[in-house]
């Protein structure tokens, strides 16, 4: 797969992510664009996508920055911190996930974005 990148926004934020080469980035990329409100929990934001992938190299624990799928919600989850799963400094979903891709510069400012703003995902 040549090098994938989608653009992340939701409300003032927008940031670029480069996918990696697998099943799930694959499937996501296939289903782009789209455009979902968010839903957050901790430093985490997720939603629904309609894309279903079984595990893949399932992740306990992921980086700052990691993008996932959530196998169980069908979701793409967006990590730049703690969950409330999280024990010290980690950062641990609610399952395991697969991590498809990761964000190009900042994760942090994803902070801003509050449940119910709208994200959207689209090729680069």
């Amino acid at each position: 797969m040549a090098e994938r990148r989608i653009r992340i926004t939701a409300g003032s934020v927008s940031a670029e992510a480069e996918l990696k080469e697998s099943a799930t980035a694959r499937a996501i990329w296939d289903a782009l664009p789209l455009s979902i409100p968010a839903q957050t929990w901790g430093d985490e934001i997720y939603f629904s996508i309609p894309v279903k992938i079984q595990l893949e190299a399932p992740r306990e624990t992921v980086d700052t920055g990691d993008l996932g799928y959530w196998p169980p919600g069908s979701a793409f989850c967006i990590f730049f911190g703690p969950t409330p799963a999280s024990q010290g400094d980690e950062i641990r979903p609610a399952s395991p996930v697969n991590v498809f891709g990761h964000i190009v510069g900042d994760p942090v400012a994803f902070k801003k974005v509050r449940s119910g703003t709208a994200v959207r995902l689209e090729r680069v």
